[in-house]
């Protein structure tokens, strides 16, 4: 990985030199545009608006609306001027409780690596932050921009996770908020039920991008000429518009599915039952066996008269 900022993190009057790298990469597989006809590449340029002419990178400015409405140019000369802080420092403004930061407010992470000779003092805020298990609250620049972010340890490394600004959060605003929803006692006893028999630890490595997936398969079979995937016969499918008559009900059909995946002591009992039922079922048959029996000992009665 490659380095993209270089500061100090300021914790009180110590000093942590750190190294900063994005913790996060695309594996969307690259493309580009081109003409659907022949395949030939497309350019993008950027000219000025109802002519030819093609503007320079460095004469295109900003344009900006005024609360008023009025439109004012910037120029990069401009935004220069801004009174931002510039310093190469991470300063931490305070510690806050682990969950009183909610992940609606997380943006981009990055990795800090200690850029000293000794990395004591890396060492001695993570293993600090572990213990009380909390986040530091951070301020720093990052390319000109004033940026908030929660610094917290993740796999022994100190990470910095960029945070939007209140304002960069819209407010829920929908009208169901405000409607007296009736939750029965039996419903949310089945629903915390069925929540219990799909819990697990999470693992991400469990989890796949599967469109990135079949869309190398479609690549690849694209470029051999051969058919990613083939027609197969549509199954019927729910509509998708009719709602479920009787939650609870539901909720019960949804726990009996995930029964399977209960303990060895619950699974049991549910594959006792269908096999008594089974049995009920073929009780019909054993009668109708039952009445040709008279029929064979009828024969067994006249095999003796036959000996003497």
């Amino acid at each position: 990985m490659r380095s993209i900022w270089k500061g100090d993190l300021s914790f009180g009057l110590v000093n942590v030199p750190v190294k900063v790298y994005s913790a996060t990469e695309s594996h969307d597989r690259k493309s580009f545009q081109v003409d659907s006809k022949d395949g030939t590449r497309i350019r993008y340029r950027r000219v000025r608006e109802g002519t030819d002419t093609e503007v320079d990178y460095g004469d295109i400015a900003n344009a900006y609306e005024t609360d008023s409405g009025e439109t004012v140019i910037l120029t990069k000369d401009d935004l220069a001027t801004l009174p931002v802080q510039k310093s190469p420092e991470i300063s931490i403004l305070e510690f806050v409780p682990v969950d009183q930061v909610d992940p609606i407010y997380f943006d981009k992470p990055y990795y800090l690596e200690p850029s000293s000779k000794s990395p004591k003092a890396y060492a001695l805020l993570a293993k600090a932050l572990e213990e009380t298990e909390r986040l530091a609250i951070t301020s720093f620049t990052l390319r000109n921009r004033t940026r908030m972010a929660a610094l917290r340890v993740v796999d022994g490394v100190m990470t910095l996770q960029t945070l939007l600004w209140p304002d960069e959060v819209r407010k829920p605003d929908f009208g169901f908020l405000d409607d007296d929803i009736t939750i029965h006692d039996q419903e949310l006893k089945m629903a915390s039920s069925l929540i219990e028999t799909m819990a697990k630890d999470y693992d991400p490595g469990e989890f796949e991008d599967t469109y990135q997936v079949e869309l190398s398969k479609l690549i690849e079979a694209k470029a051999d000429g051969s058919e990613a995937f083939p027609e197969t016969e549509a199954e019927d499918t729910v509509d998708e518009d009719s709602e479920v008559a009787d939650l609870l009900a539901a909720l019960r059909a949804s726990v009996k599915d995930r029964g399977p995946e209960d303990s060895a002591d619950d699974k049991a009992p549910a594959k006792k039952a269908p096999a008594k039922k089974a049995a009920a079922k073929k009780a019909p048959a054993k009668k109708a066996a039952a009445k040709k029996a008279p029929a064979k000992k009828a024969a067994a009665k006249k095999a003796p008269r036959k000996a003497s």
